[in-house]
């Protein structure tokens, strides 16, 4: 029995996420998605980096691959941030690692497309695979979004699954409430976290 565990933004699922997720499951027999989660106590704390909550992405995720796959929030980081950090010498960061391998039995092996992200994957034994970037990143999808919330032209729709598109429509009110709205994120060893909650 193979896990592959797909640590992600997910913010929004792209169509480049859904190909990823669809070549690890000819790679697995479970394929287990975590989008990322940032917590102040039971509250998850959202941004214009993190715009949509984790249960909406859990819905992306089902209206393209049901109960194809598992879907949890087991990749979730609890505020202050700041005590993961530095990463290995923090007992946080290896509480994480038992949080993500939670239920997971047998062979595993960690996917990313990102060679920072795999050096700290493969620290942490989490078996890393590096995949190559897809051309399309949820963050570039982001802007699209955000620009049509300003009324400017926009190709959003091009970049993600149609049945996504309908779940974005009708969390339009938090695509419009983050588009005018700064960043309010810190970048911490190749790490993205909201400024809330972070010390």
């Amino acid at each position: 029995m193979i896990t592959a565990l797909y640590l992600a933004h997910l913010n929004p699922v792209t169509n480049a996420h859904v190909e990823i997720i669809s070549g690890l499951k000819k790679e697995a027999d479970i394929v287990k998605v975590m989008p990322v989660v940032f917590k102040d106590g039971n509250r998850e704390i959202n941004s214009k980096s993190f715009p949509f909550n984790f249960e909406t992405r859990k819905k992306m995720l089902m209206a393209v691959f049901g109960d194809s796959i598992q879907i949890t929030d087991d990749y979730a980081f609890f505020s202050p941030f700041k005590k993961y950090l530095p990463p290995l010498v923090r007992r946080r960061s290896w509480k994480l690692r038992k949080q993500i391998l939670t239920g997971v039995e047998g062979d595993f092996f960690s996917y990313t497309g990102d060679k920072a992200e795999g050096y700290m994957l493969k620290i942490y034994r989490l078996k890393p695979k590096i995949g190559e970037r897809k051309s399309i990143s949820a963050s570039s999808v982001k802007e699209k979004l955000f620009d049509a919330a300003l009324g400017k032209e926009s190709t959003w729709k091009e970049d993600v699954p149609e049945s996504i598109v309908k779940i974005i429509e009708e969390e339009w009110k938090t695509v419009e409430k983050f588009a005018n709205t700064d960043d309010m994120t810190t970048r911490v060893a190749g790490m993205k976290f909201p400024k809330e909650g972070y010390s």
